[in-house]
């Protein structure tokens, strides 16, 4: 990697929101701050008697299908967003990335959350281990990231990898909570997931529009390669998603249904960098069960909503100037004792 000389600055210059070259660079930042959410406002700890109930397999399909997404969202904010903000048009574009890379941060974050909600100190140290060794998960996850810190390969293809991930290779882990969620089982877990998915669906979206920019300025013949690579990286992408699938899902017995679910996520993602689906897969051959769990329009909460139902806000309760005397410990006490 050859380091470009180092040229100090002479000036810098301010992001101006009120002169926005593509609208949809601030569309798409008003939408994610009108979703902003954190795990910490979700009261997991009521699955806790739904998660009992479930026996071994289960709980384990569960616990190891968080850990997967834990590494891929990991992937995501560590790398996948640093390496597309190397190729931004604008202020507002990074500002937008900024915003996704912070928010798969939170998603990250929201499995450990799970985790000590659900697991054992023992189990949690073991989904870990698993997830940093196990070789399919590995597999996809170091596939992406190679493309993301390769300094000289194509942004459009670190785009490409990017929506993969956020469309296609997440949706495996996806089902297991929207499946419970179908029936009416660990339902603040699979809220989590639901605002997880909310996000998703922009970031999938966005990163697409942005690739199809991208494309705009390519030949015919470099657009016609890049198709090409991108429809080969996938069948590459799906044939190791098809055995991690087989080793979560076998032992429960919803392998076929979820190979279903993540064709036709692929097809999702292909349709978001503006390219023909892949698969015959459609929304009619998944489990309806799991499709009302991931539909923009639900009981909990639809696509332009701000939070979900289980999104808990804090309390609030106007100051005054005793609550500034932090000097006077005992001027609290006295305050709630006249009171």
């Amino acid at each position: 990697m050859k380091l470009e000389e180092y040229k100090p600055l002479t000036e810098y210059k301010a992001i101006n929101w009120n002169e926005v070259s593509d609208m949809i660079d601030k569309a798409t930042w008003e939408k994610l701050t009108e979703q902003f959410w954190l795990d910490t406002r979700i009261p997991v700890s009521n699955d806790l008697d739904d998660w009992r109930e479930l026996d071994t397999d289960h709980q384990w399909t569960v616990g190891h299908v968080f850990g997967g997404l834990t590494l891929l969202d990991t992937v995501q904010s560590e790398a996948g967003l640093t390496a597309l903000k190397q190729d931004v048009k604008t202020q507002h574009e990074t500002a937008v990335l900024n915003n996704i890379q912070f928010m798969e941060s939170v998603h990250a974050k929201s499995y450990s959350t799970i985790f000590s909600t659900l697991n054992t100190p023992e189990e949690i140290n073991e989904i870990f281990d698993w997830s940093d060794s196990e070789e399919y998960l590995q597999n996809k996850a170091v596939q992406i990231a190679n493309i993301y810190r390769n300094p000289e390969e194509d942004p459009l293809k670190k785009k490409v990898a990017n929506v993969f991930l956020e469309t296609f290779l997440f949706y495996s882990g996806f089902y297991t909570p929207l499946y419970y969620l179908g029936h009416n089982k660990l339902n603040n877990v699979a809220e989590i997931i639901k605002l997880i998915l909310r996000d998703e669906s922009v970031h999938g979206t966005y990163i697409g529009y942005k690739f199809q920019v991208g494309m705009h300025d390519r030949t015919e013949k470099q657009q016609q390669d890049m198709k090409d690579w991108m429809y080969n990286f996938l069948y590459e992408l799906y044939d190791n998603e098809e055995k991690y699938t087989h080793l979560l899902y076998d032992q429960v017995g919803w392998t076929e249904d979820v190979l279903t679910f993540i064709r036709y996520n692929a097809n999702k993602a292909l349709m978001n960098l503006g390219q023909d689906p892949l698969f015959p897969d459609t929304a009619s051959d998944v489990n309806p069960v799991v499709m009302n769990g991931i539909s923009t329009s639900t009981a909990n909460h639809d696509f332009f909503s701000q939070v979900g139902n289980g999104y808990r806000l804090g309390a609030v309760e106007a100051m005054n100037d005793d609550d500034y005397n932090v000097a006077d410990p005992n001027a609290t006490k006295d305050k709630n004792d006249k009171e």
